[in-house]
């Protein structure tokens, strides 16, 4: 396996552990309403009050990396032939 392909399975399995991550610890601005009374006006009440991006960033990454070397070690051990 060369390097183009070990960062093509762990650009999609990035993707797929980010699009797990991003619902999590989400609340929103209704559920938040009686916690913070700084409500923005004309807010769709479901938009998210606070997403923590950069922190959802980093698990993705970390996640994706635990899960992609034992991935690319399958795949580099020659158990499963994809030439045939």
């Amino acid at each position: 396996m060369n390097i183009a392909s070990a960062v093509v399975v762990f650009v999609i399995i990035w993707w797929s552990v980010f699009f797990v991550v991003l619902p999590f610890g989400v609340r929103s601005r209704w559920e938040d309403a009686d916690i913070n009374d700084d409500k923005v006006k004309g807010a769709d009440p479901g938009a998210p009050s606070n997403l923590n991006m950069k922190r959802k960033l980093f698990q993705t990454t970390v996640i994706s990396t635990v899960i992609w070397v034992p991935v690319i070690a399958f795949i580099a051990s020659g158990l499963i032939n994809f030439r045939e």
